[in-house]
């Protein structure tokens, strides 16, 4: 299988890899991937396989972007390595840990739901309803999508980096959406569990305070099945705490990063 498609940012010892979530784009993360360079680290930030130019695989599943995620860091892996996994992204990361335990040291997760059991009935039915639900006649998918994104975001969110956010999440292929959302229902609570249980390197998790998918209750949650974990709350954010409020988002994702990987 080939490589997905990504982009290598900066100089170092130590690489930051960033996984977007279900609606997403290693474009996104221009603006953060500029705040970490100039910090010294390295930034490798991927398309996930059926995102951008990577083909979408038959099937879909975390095992195989986990796989491909595991090839990515046997290929450009430094010296240390940490992952941030956004949303989707952050449900796959312990799981690429699995696959490459002495490649990863640490890891990043935001706005993630864990894993589909980890919400009420009714949020599942709503998650499910909002991303397959049929389009209003005569809608484009463009704008579909950026409908999705936007009832994710803080209601007094804006800015420059919220609209690159917006830009690139709404650009997602619509088969991707699906097939990613269909992996979402049917990971295995028990494989993310014990996922999650398995990290034994320095983690970090950080919700959104007004966000309604990986709200602060259920990461929380999460937060507590790894031993040692942070745990921190953005103020105002929805879904995209690192572009909706950067400073408030970064002040616990530097100073994690500066305590445990500064060399």
């Amino acid at each position: 299988m080939r490589m997905p498609d990504y982009t290598v940012s900066g100089e170092g010892k130590v690489t930051v890899f960033l996984l977007h979530g279900i609606y997403g784009s290693k474009e996104y993360w221009r603006c953060q991937t500029g705040r970490l360079v100039a910090r010294g680290y390295r930034v490798v930030a991927w398309d996930a396989p059926g995102y951008g130019l990577s083909p979408l695989p038959d099937p879909f599943s975390f095992d195989v972007v986990a796989e491909a995620g595991a090839r990515l860091i046997k290929a450009l892996g430094s010296e240390r390595n940490v992952f941030h996994g956004h949303s989707m992204g952050g449900q796959i990361t312990p799981r690429i840990r699995l696959k490459v335990p002495d490649l990863v040291h640490g890891i990043v997760i935001s706005s993630t739901i864990g894993y589909f059991a980890n919400r009420t009935r009714e949020e599942q039915e709503e998650f499910v309803r909002k991303r397959t639900a049929p389009p209003p006649p005569g809608t484009d998918p463009v704008t579909v999508n950026r409908m999705v994104v936007d009832s994710m975001l803080g209601p007094a969110s804006k800015g420059p980096e919220v609209d690159l956010v917006r830009e690139w999440a709404s650009r997602t292929p619509p088969d991707a959406v699906k097939a990613a959302v269909k992996a979402v229902q049917t990971y295995p609570e028990a494989d993310a569990v014990s996922g999650f249980r398995a990290v034994s390197v320095p983690a970090l998790l950080v919700a959104g305070e007004v966000d309604q998918l990986g709200h602060p209750a259920g990461m929380k949650r999460v937060a507590d099945m790894i031993p040692g974990c942070e745990f921190g709350v953005v103020s105002g954010s929805g879904h995209y705490p690192w572009a909706e409020n950067p400073a408030g988002f970064n002040r616990y994702f530097f100073g994690f990063l500066d305590r445990n990987f500064r060399i």
